[in-house]
Order: structure tokens, then C-alpha cells, then sequence
């Protein structure tokens, strides 16, 4: 990973985009890959960077910028902002935690905890709450002055940021799903500077975490013929995980190829080639099932896309420590690079 592309990844890490608030993240995105591409934003907010336009065939990357969140939908009379939930949280990941409420003057710092332990009832502790029962505090005085900083509406994340643990991991917020932009993003990068012949459409892609939304939007709009989803997936290499029920995926071993009936057995087959041509090393797992990913609407669009899906290797998904590894997203993108410079117009990818 060179320095500008670490400069880049550090920038999405650092940048919020929770389900239908991506506008931000997107513009990081935009900045770094205009200098090899041509880069439109459309509608929905899907932002695509596009080499070579004019090639054949079309091969959509697809990586979903947004992340799970929080929305405020109520400030009571306290001062205090309820929130409903933008995404699928485990509740517990929450209580304890430093948030960041996006308001249009700026972001406002917050926390969001519970009654001290002292306080709580013998039913209440053996109670896992529910996102209603929460509140975030941002220091206010009263309603007023509460009313006067945050609107209904406003977006909250966890405070962004990661931290570097040992063998080139990082650990943090939004990994799900910033490394799969970076991933998509570094691939076009990397096939520009051979001349595919194939028309490369790199797409940041809106809305996954709350129905795969903007996905579907921008597969219907650019009419690719083949697609490949780049998402995080269940590192299992961790306490607590049964490898015979979900396989054994492991963090740093390379990024995941998926085989099941979500993908192209012939776009399978030639990831999996092409991996060893390149000395690429990468894991497989199967998935017997429609994916949870942008895999899935793109092999269901228009006329369905021949579809892959490369997936990185992620520790505790949904958390604010997500932990991947450097070396995992590097090998996805040169991975898929690799897929895009394999394809010209003879390419056939009928099972």
C-alpha cells in the first residue's frame, strides 16, 4: 500500500456516512479518484469512477460506503436526544460509548450509557435494553439549548477513529464497509495504469446496510454485465466461534472468495486462477445462500449480472473495534485489478 493510497484509506476511516447521510464520505472519495478517473455522482447518491468508458465488457465493483448508525428522532424535555437505530446494532455494543452527532453547524460530541450499576434493579441488570430505552447526552443545559444545537433528523455515529494493533491490523469504527470502497477504488486505480480493455466502473455504492439500495439504483443505471461485490465477512478466528458452522476464515491469510449460488461459477473459477497466477493468496467460503451484500441485487438486475463476490476477513462486524488487516485489503485489490485487465470482448461467463 503506497502513500497516497494510505492517505486515502485513513481519510474514509475518518469520515462519516451513516445510511442515507453518505454526502461526506463520498466527496473523500471523489477527491482521490478523480486523478484516474471519471468520477459523476448520481441522484441516489452512488458515486462511480469510471476507466475507460468506452471498453468492453462493462465489470461493476462495487463497494458500499455507508456504515450503521444512529438517527435522533426525539429531544425530551431534558435536554436528552432519543435516537432510533440506522442499521442492525447489537444494543450492547452501544452502552458506554462516545458518539458524534452530525448537525448542520458541525459535529456535536456525546455519550450514550445507562443508569450506573448501583442504580439498577436485580431485573434490570440481567436486562439487555432495547435503542428506546437510551438516550444520548450532549451536555445541555435544558431543551432549549438542546433545540438550538440538534434537529430532528440528524445523524450520530461513534466517534471515528482506529487504532493500529500489532502485524498490520487496524481496529476501529466503519471498517464495514470503508475498506470495500478503498478495495474497489485501489483495483480501478491499479488497472488504470495498464489500459484494460474492459470499461471499469468503480462504485461507491449508498444505502447497503439499510436494504442494498444503492446497489440495485446504480447497477439498473450503468447496465454493467458483470458485477463484483467487495464487503466485509466473519473473521471466525476468534473465541467464541464454531468454524465447523461458519468455516474457517482468518484474519491476514488473504481476502475471501465466495462460491455458492450468489455467484458466477465462472467468475469463481477465474478469481480463483487468476489468485494463483499472481501468487495472490486468498481463503474461500461458502455461502449457500443469497448474499447479505451488494452481491446480491447485482446478480438479480435487468438481466442478471455475472456476479463475484471478494470479501475481507473483519473481527467483530458492527462494533466499534472492528479489526482487518492491511495485507487482506492490498491482495483484494490486486485481485481484482487482475480480474479487470483478464476481461475483453470474447469474455464469456455462461456456466
Amino acid at each position: 500500500m503506497n502513500a497516497s493510497s494510505r492517505r486515502f484509506l485513513d481519510a474514509l476511516l475518518l469520515s462519516p456516512g451513516p445510511s442515507g447521510y453518505e454526502r461526506p464520505i463520498q466527496q473523500v472519495v471523489r477527491e482521490y479518484s478523480c486523478d484516474f478517473a471519471d468520477v459523476s455522482t448520481d441522484w441516489h447518491g452512488n458515486l462511480t469512477a469510471v476507466v475507460n468508458s468506452g471498453g468492453a465488457p462493462r465489470v461493476m465493483l462495487a463497494g458500499h460506503c455507508d456504515q450503521i448508525g444512529l438517527l435522533v428522532r426525539h429531544i425530551d424535555d431534558q435536554g436528552f436526544l432519543r435516537v432510533s437505530p440506522v442499521g442492525g446494532w447489537d444494543v450492547q455494543m452501544l452502552i458506554g460509548q462516545k458518539l458524534q452527532v452530525w448537525t448542520t453547524s458541525g459535529p456535536i460530541v456525546g455519550v450514550i450509557a445507562r443508569k450506573a450499576i448501583h442504580l439498577l434493579t436485580q431485573d434490570e441488570r440481567k436486562t439487555v435494553p432495547e435503542v428506546k430505552d437510551l438516550w444520548i447526552d450532549i451536555g445541555a443545559a435544558d431543551v432549549a439549548e438542546a433545540r438550538e444545537l440538534v434537529q430532528i433528523g440528524d445523524a450520530v455515529t461513534l466517534e471515528l477513529g482506529y487504532r493500529e494493533l500489532r502485524n498490520g491490523l487496524l481496529a476501529g469504527v466503519a471498517m464495514d464497509n470503508r475498506v470495500g470502497v478503498w478495495v474497489v477504488m485501489e483495483a480501478a486505480r491499479l488497472a488504470s495504469r495498464k489500459s484494460p480493455a474492459a470499461a471499469v466502473l468503480a462504485v461507491s455504492t449508498v444505502q447497503e446496510e439499510i436494504g442494498l439500495r444503492g446497489a440495485k439504483t446504480a447497477a439498473f443505471a450503468l447496465d454493467p454485465k458483470i458485477g463484483i461485490a467487495v464487503d466485509v465477512t466473519h473473521a471466525t478466528d476468534c473465541p467464541g466461534i464454531d468454524q465447523n458452522e461458519h468455516g474457517k476464515i482468518e484474519i491476514g491469510r488473504g481476502p475471501v472468495v465466495v462460491r455458492g449460488p450468489n455467484v458466477n461459477p465462472v467468475v469463481f473459477e477465474t478469481l480463483m486462477s487468476l489468485a494463483a497466477e499472481e501468487g495472490i493468496p486468498v481463503q474461500v467460503h461458502a455461502l449457500s445462500k443469497a448474499a447479505g451484500n451488494d452481491g446480491n441485487v447485482l446478480q438479480t438486475t435487468r438481466g442478471g449480472l455475472a456476479t463475484g463476490l471478494v470479501t475481507i476477513p473483519n473481527r467483530y462486524m458492527h462494533s466499534p473495534v472492528e479489526v482487518v488487516s492491511l495485507s487482506d485489503l492490498t491482495h483484494a485489490a490486486e485481485l481484482i485489478a487482475a480480474f479487470c485487465l483478464s476481461l475483453d470482448e470474447r469474455s464469456d461467463f455462461t456456466p
